[in-house]
């Protein structure tokens, strides 16, 4: 047993080397010098708490040597310190450094005064910086450098189904669709295409939906983008188009900066702590300095609830506030700017008969102070002139309301000219004494002569001119969430209505979630209408029972629904997941009506491997039908290190090579691995932000170890980045080491494997644990600084060799002896 002491004062300890004195282990055998020294530990890669002038930053992996006091000395190098916050390049002779290397000498050496000291006893790296030489960033800011834009790859996201029906008459039907998404990226452009095909017995097509390229532009914190897509449509419609389009990214900001939250004035008298509430949680904390101050990098929320500010001086004195907040989903931060430009040809909805002229659009949002956030836009072309304008204001205790008017100047396909205008409003309101959230009730009207966009470019058609003479006069649409005892209601309605015709649109519906000693129920309705057709409505009733304590994660659901027909449905099933990553699910399902020939049973499953997810099902009616259906979806990527299957890849992804280490597994990726050629596919990344991708130590193959079990990437928006996991494969074994005269090898010793980083420390028994080796293992084993400080021995491990019983750890004996000689 080794034990530690510390001290606030720079010195050496001493014990007795006798303590640890056995059979065959003199003082002389044992060199435990290095241990005698404050902080003196044995050199390598450990897991470290972080401090930046006693602020808590990310754990991070940082290798250790000792230095000419045997003290540990971190190894940083300049890409950590940029992802601290440090200012690498106002100081030039730590900018010249190598990104990726560590660097030689004392921090203080590149940035006076800074000083790095690892505690080992707490696992803690205290790094004291000047301020000036870290930046004054927003939380959660992440330095563009470490922006990865990934490697070159070719690959397909791709979905396939389909199904084989027979009825009661037993006549077959067949289908089949597939959905691809296919590209190519190249340092920072990403090419993209969207495509679709469809087959029945009748027909088959083959649509592409868009293509286009598509690349950062980090000083404007923005997205070009070229080609066939879609416009954001905040302040006007979202409209397609086949041109260029620039659009401001507001992933590229911290967390911190994105959406819209006020900024908090106030003045300290000293070192005082500022704490924000909202609804009674604490929301932003932070110490700040005697004067005036501002806090500007509040998170985001939609709740419109007041914000509580508490000002506690150094000697326990508090102040209190209240800053009234709402808004709406226009609403931007005081200086923040959203916009977008487009410049293209329209392109029209498949299948719509429609004119698709050139056009010009740009429209920006702007947030002037805490209350009022300004908006408008413009779009042109030859037949075709809009502009709109508009206010966000924040009313505190009111709520949050935004109004624009947008004036337009239409010339139709039939030659006639309109001009019109169109008003829209939208409010929110969180009423805290009800815990009720009016999260958005808008209402746009427009005047006869108005035409959107894209209304104002069908093409006319005499025996279907339903568009031009009834063009939309108003909407409404209102959504109200209530929480009561535990349970959330939900109100949300929608009306649109037409010009010269009595023509309306309404739907509603409502219902009831809750969850009560584990079981979970809703209640809900639905109301639909149009001129054209009957109303519909129906109404629904439901819950879902646990059955983990008979069946591992399995539940039991009913439900009942009745609609305006008198039709009445009864379900009842059963569902789960299987494995220990829940990797499988399944449903059963049995169906009951009171009208004839709808009564069903149904099976269905999904399967989520690291090739890609499958599901089947089965359906049989009480009227003879029968349909089989069966679907798989993922990825096939080609990359630097290979080709490699996936799960569906979505936007953004990590390559992971693991040195052909196959059958590791992922935290929190359900069925990922890495294959046999020891690569792996993460999918769904977020942009612009630190994504940890951790490996499952728990379900390590016998035959697999690695030195690191995290690691982080930041990838560029549509980025395929690569990660490195320097996994061994090989044995796990535990060798039992003496010596020629018998003695054991001494406790501390450490034992390496030739021409490797492969290495271990022998325990007080003599033995030597070792991971990822071959069944030849040539060994140099040291334990001192002197020649007879240090033996060699060569390992064969055989089939025949004995296994522990636990993690298939093998067990051997080996002669050190003090020189060996390889040659054969």
């Amino acid at each position: 047993m080794l034990v530690l002491a510390s001290s606030t004062h720079a010195r050496e300890f001493y014990f007795a080397p006798s303590t640890l004195e056995g059979v065959g282990l003199s003082q002389q055998d044992i060199d435990l010098s290095l241990f005698s020294k404050e902080n003196g530990q044995l050199p390598g890669v450990y897991k470290t708490n972080v401090r930046l002038n006693k602020h808590a930053l990310d754990d991070e992996s940082i290798g250790y040597v000792n230095d000419e006091k045997g003290e540990l000395h971190p190894l940083l190098t300049p890409q950590l310190l940029r992802k601290w916050g440090i200012r690498v390049d106002a100081y030039p002779q730590l900018a010249k450094q190598p990104a990726n290397n560590p660097l030689s000498d004392p921090l203080g050496h590149y940035i006076p005064f800074a000083t790095a000291r690892f505690d080992f006893n707490s696992m803690t790296l205290h790094i004291s910086m000047p301020q000036a030489a870290i930046d004054a960033h927003s939380r959660n800011f992440i330095d563009p450098s470490r922006w990865n834009d990934g490697v070159p790859v070719l690959f397909a996201d791709y979905s396939v189904s389909g199904s084989q029906r027979e009825n009661g008459d037993h006549n077959n039907d067949s289908s089949q669709y597939l959905n691809l998404r296919s590209g190519a990226n190249l340092g920072g452009w990403r090419l993209r295409s969207y495509s679709v095909w469809n087959k029945t017995a009748e027909t088959q097509s083959w649509d592409t939906i868009n293509t286009w390229i598509q690349h950062d532009i980090d000083f404007l914190k923005a997205q070009l983008t070229a080609g066939e897509n879609s416009t954001r449509g905040e302040v006007f419609d979202s409209i397609q188009y086949n041109g260029v389009n620039i659009t401001s990214d507001e992933q590229m900001l911290p967390y911190s900066q994105r959406g819209f939250a006020p900024v908090i004035r106030g003045i300290a008298h000293s070192n005082a702590e500022v704490t924000i509430r909202q609804n009674g949680y604490i929301i932003y904390q932070a110490t700040v300095a005697p004067g005036a101050f501002e806090i500007t990098d509040l998170y985001s929320t939609t709740n419109s609830a007041d914000l509580d500010i508490t000002i506690k001086e150094a000697d326990g004195t508090e102040f209190h506030s209240v800053q009234p907040f709402s808004s709406v989903a226009v609403m931007q931060r005081p200086g923040n700017l959203r916009y977008e430009a487009t410049l293209a040809r329209y392109r029209a909805d498949n299948n719509q008969q429609a004119n698709e002229p050139l056009f010009a659009q740009g429209s920006a949002i702007f947030g002037l102070n805490n209350y009022l956030t300004l908006f408008g836009g413009i779009t042109s072309s030859s037949n075709y002139q809009s502009v709109d304008i508009g206010i966000g204001m924040a009313l505190g205790e009111i709520g949050a309301l935004s109004t624009d008017i947008t004036a337009a100047r239409a010339r139709l396909d039939n030659g006639e000219q309109y001009d019109g205008q169109s008003l829209r409003a939208m409010y929110t309101k969180n009423i805290e004494a009800t815990d009720t959230n009016l999260t958005l009730a808008s209402y746009r009207y427009s005047t006869s002569g108005y035409y959107s966009f894209a209304d104002a470019n069908q093409k006319y058609d005499p025996d279907d001119d339903w568009s031009y003479e009834y063009n939309k006069r108003s909407r409404l649409q209102a959504s109200i969430n209530q929480t009561l005892l535990g349970s959330s209601l939900y109100l949300t309605g929608y009306q649109q209505d037409y010009w010269n015709t009595n023509r309306k649109e309404t739907s509603i519906s409502s219902g009831i979630n809750s969850v009560i000693s584990g079981i979970s129920y809703h209640l809900a309705y639905t109301y639909s209408k149009t001129d054209e057709e009957q109303s519909d409505q129906s109404m629904s009733f439901g819950f879902s029972i646990p059955l983990s304590r008979w069946l591992p994660k399995s539940w039991a659901n009913y439900n009942v629904s009745n609609s305006k027909n008198g039709y009445t449905n009864q379900n009842i099933g059963l569902g789960g997941t299987l494995f220990q990553d829940d990797r499988m699910s399944y449903s059963l399902q049995q169906s009951m009506a009171n009208h004839d020939g709808e009564d069903s049973s149904s099976l269905y499953g999904t399967y989520r491997s690291q090739y890609a997810n499958l599901n089947a099902g089965y359906y049989s009616s009480s009227d003879g039908s029968r349909q089989i259906t069966y679907g798989m979806s993922g990825g096939v990527v080609t990359h630097p290190a290979g080709v490699t299957l996936s799960q569906p890849l979505g936007d953004q992804f990590a390559i992971v090579t693991a040195k052909g280490a196959s059958g590791i597994h992922f935290s929190n990726q359900r069925g990922v691995q890495t294959d046999i050629f020891g690569n792996a596919i993460i999918p769904s990344l977020s942009p612009y932000q630190e994504n940890v991708i951790r490996i499952d130590t728990t379900s390590l193959p016998n035959d697999v170890d690695t030195d690191e079990t995290a690691m982080t990437v930041i990838p560029s928006r549509n980025a395929a980045v690569s990660t490195h996991f320097s996994a061994h494969v090989g044995y796990r074994v535990l060798i039992t080491l003496t010596r020629p005269n018998g003695q054991k090898v001494p406790f501390g010793a450490m034992g390496t494997v030739d021409s490797t980083a492969i290495s271990g420390i022998v325990n007080d028994e003599g033995v030597l644990y070792l991971a990822g080796v071959s069944e030849n293992i040539p060994l140099t084993v040291k334990w001192g600084n002197s020649a007879t400080q240090r033996c060699n021995a060569v390992v064969t491990l055989s089939p025949s060799t004995e296994s522990l019983a636990a993690g298939g750890i093998r067990q051997a004996t080996a002669l050190c002896n003090p020189e060996i000689n390889y040659a054969k």
